[in-house]
Order: structure tokens, then sequence, then C-alpha cells
């Protein structure tokens, strides 16, 4: 039986002790190779945050962005109307908590089987004796530890996407209480090293309109080649998306396409009205 780490030993100090050993006596007995997976996972685990300690991150940091959107006026509310909608946004930021530690936990458990995979398929591909080049073991410790090694990076690109989804979320609750009739998307697809989604970029300054709105119900709009935003992805929906809407909440805003005959006159007889001062 291979000889134990030190009680208490750091997740690289078991990876060391796991190499060493596979180096020294190769695959022999697959107990061996068992006891150093059961070691390595133990360690591998502990090293990484708890789920309690991940929620505590997750509160901070969504909580954040919840409270430089919502509480510190970056969006344009009167207080009444703050104060109504907010158990709904305060939901939304709920949602987004518990989105986001499951997504920890979930890329967690990958990177730890990751791990093991990645000792196993080594350690399994060594003679009976031990003839791996010694001069190799730096280099297999790198690659087996990798997969935590990402983790932290992860874990900061779950929190920002979450974060956009967060202030996406907020900006359509806004919206829909506003008496949004429409939404044009908005792509950073001319960002320099963004990542964007082809079919985003096509979707740039395309307006979408809102099913069921006021003008909808009005007759004033149509959609005349248009959709609506429930028919296709929300901005921020897709993993790692950064687009957003801009909405539109007045007539005159829409293309002319979307204003039926009725939609025209209506808008014609509020510019005639504004013209006249009343």
């Amino acid at each position: 039986m291979p000889a134990p780490p030190p009680p208490g030993a750091s997740y690289f100090e078991v990876v060391t002790a796991a190499v060493g050993d596979m180096v020294e006596h190769g695959f022999d007995t697959p107990e061996r190779l068992l006891y150093w997976q059961r070691r390595l996972r133990e360690a591998a685990e502990a090293s990484t945050a708890s789920d309690e300690t991940v929620l505590g991150w997750l509160r901070a940091g969504l909580g954040a962005v919840y409270r430089r959107y919502v509480d510190r006026g970056a969006i344009s509310l009167d207080r009444f109307t703050l104060e109504r909608i907010k158990p709904h946004l305060r939901s939304e930021l709920d949602r987004r908590i518990l989105a986001a530690a499951d997504l920890i936990r979930l890329n967690k458990a990958q990177r730890v089987e990751e791990t093991l995979r990645r000792f196993s398929g080594w350690g399994t591909s060594l003679p009976r004796g031990g003839a791996e080049d010694t001069t190799k073991k730096r280099k297999q410790k790198a690659e087996i530890t990798k997969p935590l090694r990402q983790l932290p990076y992860e874990h900061r690109r779950v929190l920002i996407d979450q974060g956009h989804k967060l202030v996406s979320s907020v900006n359509e609750v806004v919206a829909t209480d506003g008496g949004a009739i429409a939404a044009e998307w908005h792509s950073n697809w001319r960002e320099v090293g963004y990542d964007y989604r082809p079919d985003h970029k096509r979707r740039d300054g395309v307006v979408y309109l809102v099913r069921g709105s006021w003008a909808e119900k009005q007759g004033f709009v149509a959609k005349a080649g248009h959709l609506y935003t429930d028919e296709v992805t929300r901005p921020a929906e897709e993993p790692f998306c950064r687009c957003r809407y801009r909405y539109i909440y007045n007539l005159r805003h829409l293309p002319k396409e979307c204003l039926t005959k009725k939609g025209a006159a209506a808008l014609e007889r509020a510019q005639a009205m504004v013209a006249a001062g009343q």
C-alpha cells in the first residue's frame, strides 16, 4: 500500500506524492491507482471553496450589481414605481445567485473529474516497476493540477456573466412595467476582442415588438416582417452574451412599417397636439 501523505497535506502535496509513487512503482495493481484516485478527490474537493463560501461570494458580487442598478439610481424610476416592482427585482437577484451557485458547483465537479481522468490516463500508461522518466514529474504534476487551477478564472467568468444577466432581467422588468412596445437589439460586435455570436451581430439594430403591448392592443402596430421579443433569445440569455436592448415606448420611434394606418393616424394626432402646444 502506498505511503500516505502527511496529515493536512495540501492538494499540491497530495499530487506530488501520487505522481512520485506512480513513477516509482508504475501501474502494478489497480488498488494503488484507486488509492490515489480517492486521495486526489478528497484533496481536490477540500482545496476549493465550500458551497457556503461560494454563496456568500455570489451574494456580495451580484448584490453589488443590484445595488448599483436599483438602489443607487442607475435605472430611472420614480420612488413609488421602484418600491412597487422591487419584490420582482429582488426575486431576479435571488434567482441569479442560485443559478450562479449551481454553475460553479457543476464546474467544480467537472474539474475534479477531469483531474482524476488525467491522473488515471497517465497512471495506467506506466509499465509495472515504474520505468517512467523521472524528469517528467514536474510537467505531469502541472498537467494533473491544471483543471483546478482554472477554477478561479471560471468562477470570475460566471460572476460577470450572471451580472450581465441580472442587469438584462432588471431592465426587462422595468421596461415591461413602463409600457415598452418594442426593443432594439444592440450587439458589442465592434468591440475589439469580444467573442460575439454571428447571429447576434446580424440582430444589431433590429427592432423586436413586445407581444401584448398597449400599442398592439389598440391596433397601432403590426409585425410587418418583424419578430416579437419572445421569439428570439433575450440579450445576455446565452452564456457570456453581453448584448442589450434599447427599449422603445413611443410610436414615433418605431420603424414606419410597424405602424398600422390606425397607429400612423394616432401618431399624427399626437404630433399635431404637441405642435399646437396642447
